[in-house]
């Protein structure tokens, strides 16, 4: 195994891992944004009610992005799996 294929794999999995991270975090800032707006605006200084819209949404995206995600790191393990012969051999 040759460093450039080392760090072109090293390199996808971090792409893999910020994209899947991503999906689930983007979600939960912009619900936690718009309760700290609501918050804001009404003077409620409640610190745990950003929590149960976040988790909510959180809980959605991943019921509903969770078979892709799943199938993203699938492929990307099964390319992985695929390439042992030619790292091993090479």
């Amino acid at each position: 195994m040759t460093p450039e294929f080392a760090l072109t794999v090293g390199q996808r999995a971090l792409e893999l891992t910020t994209t899947l991270m991503l999906i689930l975090l983007l979600p939960a800032l912009a619900v936690g944004l718009l309760v700290s707006i609501f918050q804001a605006a009404t003077s409620i200084n409640e610190q745990t009610l950003s929590f149960i819209p976040k988790l909510l949404v959180t809980m959605l995206v991943l019921s509903i992005g969770g078979p892709m995600m799943l199938r993203l790191l699938i492929d990307f393990f099964t390319q992985i799996f695929e390439l042992i012969p030619t790292i091993v051999g090479g």
